[in-house]
């Protein structure tokens, strides 16, 4: 449960730190210095795109795309039942935190499906060789 917990707080700090309804997020912070793109925006940026990168491509081989449908349907469904049993105001930024932690939670789910899977099924994924 812990490797899950790290996963989604990793996940979590990637999708708030590229953009959130604070203002305070790497998109705000390129908006802000537009056109003179700085040293130090270039490199932040380059540390997201890697983590976006390494996030969604764990994601995509370990669900596959039926797999991010399904996710995405069982999250969405299931913050549909929060905001139907009246746990969170229906209003924009409420919206706009619950859509980012939802993103969150897929890319979570998708970095830790294997070892998921294996607790599940008590079976080895064992990725083949291509040569």
């Amino acid at each position: 449960m812990l490797g899950i917990l790290i996963r989604f707080l990793a996940a979590l700090v990637l999708v708030f730190a590229t953009w959130n309804p604070t203002g305070w997020s790497f998109v705000h912070w390129l908006i802000s210095t537009l056109p003179n793109v700085t040293a130090g925006l270039v490199f932040v940026g380059v540390i997201l795109v890697i983590g976006w990168i390494l996030f969604l491509h764990a994601t995509l081989e370990s669900l596959g795309l039926l797999g991010i449908i399904l996710a995405l349907a069982f999250f969405g469904s299931l913050t549909w039942l929060i905001f139907n049993f009246g746990w969170l105001s229906t209003g924009q930024e409420v919206l706009s935190y619950v859509v980012l932690v939802v993103i969150s939670a897929i890319l979570a789910v998708g970095m830790a499906w294997s070892r998921i899977w294996r607790r599940l099924s008590g079976r080895v994924e064992v990725e083949e060789g291509h040569d």
